[in-house]
């Protein structure tokens, strides 16, 4: 662990994030129907890690850009990210009852405004990333991170883990599958947020490949902690239901691994992600600190 102050970081990152949706979303909402609108802020306001934008910025700036080149893509990306929340939280899917220690939107707001929300935020993720107002970079560059983002979180990424989580249930998958089924399901989002903030904050190919290859592995360190805390955890303390994946017949970490091997498999992965951005030097601080974090969190 180093000396750099990770908790000052992200709560001075969390407030620039929720300043920058403050004044989005108070714009861009302004014609909406105000069920909806309440719909959208309950969920993207809730209290939260705000990991993905945090990153995007993090990985901006390690590649010598500033946070503003890539602050409408951070918005983006947590606002795809909290709609699958909205969706996999529905009584057809996950049927969770409790979000970041709040009521889930279904439950406060019915089921098909929770549907409408969860697609209001995914269509005005991508306007703001086709058109992100602080890049400074080529429309070629702005293309190229909307076509990456939407693979991420699509049916070759995070839609399609989904399926792959949902079909899998009752049935054992060995450590390389159920690692590539998390890799689409967690990990493509957070890789392709480290990917986009290094794109957008000018950085070069090798660059964004290191930075990529760093999301690679911390998103696949952040599942196997998630896994781990569902069995370690209490729901006061996560702010969700937890011990929730065994009973139902969902493949984990632990399940397959253990608790203790799983810890060593998270940290092993956060020993390669800092390994990943070693190149960057004091301009990585931050990443490194993240991936510390994310396998060592308690929550």
């Amino acid at each position: 662990m180093s000396g750099f102050d990770l908790k000052g970081y992200l709560a001075a990152q969390r407030a620039r994030v929720d300043a920058a949706f403050a004044e989005y979303l108070s714009a861009r909402l302004a014609g909406a129907p105000e069920e909806l609108v309440k719909a959208i802020r309950y969920s993207v306001e809730a209290p939260g890690k705000r990991l993905r934008p945090i990153l995007v910025l993090a990985a901006c700036e390690a590649v010598g850009g500033h946070f503003m080149d890539a602050l409408d893509a951070a918005l983006a990306i947590e606002m795809i990210h909290t709609y699958s929340l909205i969706h996999d939280d529905l009584p057809c899917m996950d049927d969770d009852d409790l979000r970041r220690g709040r009521p889930t939107s279904h439950k406060v707001f019915g089921e098909a405004l929770a549907i409408l929300a969860g697609d209001g935020l995914i269509t005005e993720a991508f306007c703001l990333l086709a058109a992100p107002r602080g890049a400074r970079v080529s429309p070629a560059t702005v293309l190229r991170v909307v076509r990456e983002v939407s693979s991420a979180a699509g049916v070759s990424g995070m839609v399609g883990g989904q399926v792959a989580d949902m079909h899998n249930q009752g049935k054992h998958l060995d450590l390389v599958a159920l690692e590539h089924m998390h890799a689409m399901k967690t990990g493509a989002l957070i890789e392709v947020s480290a990917r986009a903030g290094a794109r957008l904050g000018g950085g070069s190919e090798d660059e964004v490949e290191a930075l990529a290859g760093y999301g690679r592995a911390l998103g696949l360190a952040f599942q196997i902690a998630d896994d781990v805390l569902d069995v370690t955890a209490s729901t006061e303390v996560l702010g969700k239901r937890t011990a929730k994946d065994e009973d139902r017949g969902k493949n984990t970490f632990p399940g397959l691994l253990g608790v203790e091997a799983s810890r060593a498999r998270a940290r092993a992965l956060r020993d390669e992600a800092r390994a990943q951005v070693a190149r960057f030097g004091a301009l990585a601080e931050a990443l490194g600190a993240l991936a510390d974090y994310v396998v060592e969190r308690e929550r």
